[in-house]
């Protein structure tokens, strides 16, 4: 059996994230559904572990399951599993990684969007990079809070026009990573 597709990962960490984030339970059900007919395709399943007191979204074949539980006995290579931080920070491995992607977005957002949004954007890269090693479309609410009310007024100097949008530069941010709106 196949492994599973960077973008079909990618795809179920942000439905698994929408899902979390969900503002009632039919909105939840939705994600989660369309995240678990995507792993279907590839005979794969999702769920959420705790782990060092945070959770751990976990992609695995269905073959290692049975009646819901992992069957450690069914396991032969454990790297066709994929696990994502859901919360906390990501792995400092990746960070070179993350924050080419980071600048990326940030300067997409400037181009589309002139320098005062880009100079945001690139401020919630920074941040995003340098505090919790996670691409700027995985942050939660909590994290975008943080940056909006600790790290931006203390560490990115900004203008007074950069203060009036930064609320919309972030939204942007997220709109051009294709995760919606906060």
């Amino acid at each position: 059996m196949a492994d599973l597709p960077d973008d079909a990962v990618e795809r179920a960490e942000r439905l698994t994230r929408l899902a979390r984030e969900a503002v009632d339970d039919d909105e939840r059900e939705k994600y989660r559904n369309e995240r678990d007919s995507l792993l279907a395709e590839y005979e794969f399943s999702a769920r959420v572990r705790n782990e060092d007191k945070r959770d751990v979204l976990v992609l695995h074949p269905d073959e290692w399951t049975e009646d819901g539980t992992v069957r450690v006995e069914r396991i032969e290579d454990t790297d066709r599993a994929a696990e994502i931080p859901l919360d906390g920070p990501g792995d400092p491995e990746d960070w070179d990684e993350v924050d080419e992607h980071n600048r990326a977005v940030a300067t997409a957002v400037r181009e589309e969007h002139g320098d005062v949004h880009g100079a945001n954007a690139t401020a919630f890269a920074d941040f995003m990079s340098n505090h919790y090693a996670r691409p700027v479309e995985s942050a939660t609410d909590d994290e975008v809070e943080e940056f909006l009310s600790e790290y931006f007024p203390r560490n990115a100097w900004p203008t007074g026009r950069q203060k009036e949008i930064v609320e919309e530069s972030v939204e942007l941010v997220f709109e051009r990573t294709s995760s919606g709106s906060r």
